[in-house]
């Protein structure tokens, strides 16, 4: 089973934000379900939550149980001061801000839930996961525990066009732009997604984790059809090996084209559309037939070698 609690706050009585609401709609949509529309995530959505209290209960339900996966994802202000940092409720005062991410980390670190997974779009967001004593801030983080956040602890999160820039980003992540091949969509690869979009200027994201291996957050439809990956072991009996080509694979050169050669091109072809395979010597694989040319693995499609072969795709 997996679970996860959306929350969303706009309605600050003296700092309301406008895109909060939003952010958490489109993300409790999302996750859901798959791209094949079955079912993904059992979704508890919850807007302009007006005690820290209520908040608190909500966190600590969502990480009860020993779901594969309890996911909290909160959209809203954030503060950091002497003591740590907080997640924001429109309740708060000077000197109780709201639920503390200190708080946060204890509960997710106590689940026992296989994969805890925390995303955070708010202002020193990045303190999440931390802990600070007499002046130093350390990262304690239980094995399972996953922490993705929009900022780090010292900086905002940006607002534009009525969603944070950090969840418009993770909501393109999650739409298939953090896919691997396969169409899995991990933790780790919607950060490397958001990393690279936002760039070295502008507010930078923050990924910590403990965990031996990343279970998806969202499947969608793979870049290539699994049964032509899984060919990739036929193709290539090492992985450093390359594979030799002449003009039957080229189902153009109608006077020597062999129909089980044109076939193994075109697999070979869909593998070097998603950078599993480049010609040698060629600009096209068009060519490397033509010109009795070869192919081979680059390092991705070494790596995916590795796991055909080994069974785990």
């Amino acid at each position: 089973m997996r679970k996860a609690l959306i929350v969303g706050i706009n309605n600050y009585h003296s700092s309301p934000l406008s895109g909060c609401i939003n952010d958490a709609e489109s993300i409790a949509n999302i996750l859901e379900h798959n791209g094949d529309n079955s079912i993904n995530f059992n979704i508890k959505k919850e807007i302009n939550i007006e005690t820290k209290g209520k908040l608190k209960g909500l966190i600590r339900d969502c990480f009860a149980g020993n779901e594969d996966i309890a996911l909290f994802y909160f959209s809203g202000h954030g503060f950091v001061d002497a003591i740590g940092g907080y997640i924001v409720t429109p309740d708060y005062s000077k000197d109780d801000w709201g639920v503390s991410m200190q708080e946060i980390l204890e509960i997710v670190n106590q689940s026992k839930c296989n994969n805890k997974i925390v995303i955070l779009d708010c202002c020193h967001s990045g303190f999440m996961g931390n802990i600070s004593t007499l002046g130093q801030t350390t990262a304690v983080i239980q094995e399972g525990v996953t922490i993705l956040t929009a900022s780090t602890h010292d900086a905002p999160a940006v607002e534009i066009k009525g969603h944070g820039v950090f969840t418009a980003l993770l909501l393109d992540a999650l739409r298939g732009g953090a896919s691997d091949v396969t169409g899995r969509i991990t933790p780790g690869g919607i950060y490397a997604y958001i990393d690279r979009a936002l760039g070295p200027w502008e507010q930078r994201p923050v990924f910590k984790t403990n965990i031996t291996r990343f279970s998806p957050l969202r499947i969608v439809k793979p870049q290539i059809d699994i049964s032509v990956l899984r060919k990739i072991i036929n193709y290539f009996d090492e992985p450093c090996n390359e594979y030799k080509l002449d003009p039957s694979y080229e189902f153009t050169n109608t006077s020597h084209a062999i129909a089980e050669n044109v076939s193994i091109l075109k697999d070979l072809q869909k593998l070097e559309s998603i950078g599993l395979v480049v010609p040698n010597g060629e600009e096209h694989m068009y060519f490397a037939a033509i010109n009795s040319k070869s192919c081979k693995l680059t390092v991705i499609g070494q790596h995916y070698w590795q796991l055909v072969k080994n069974k785990i795709l």
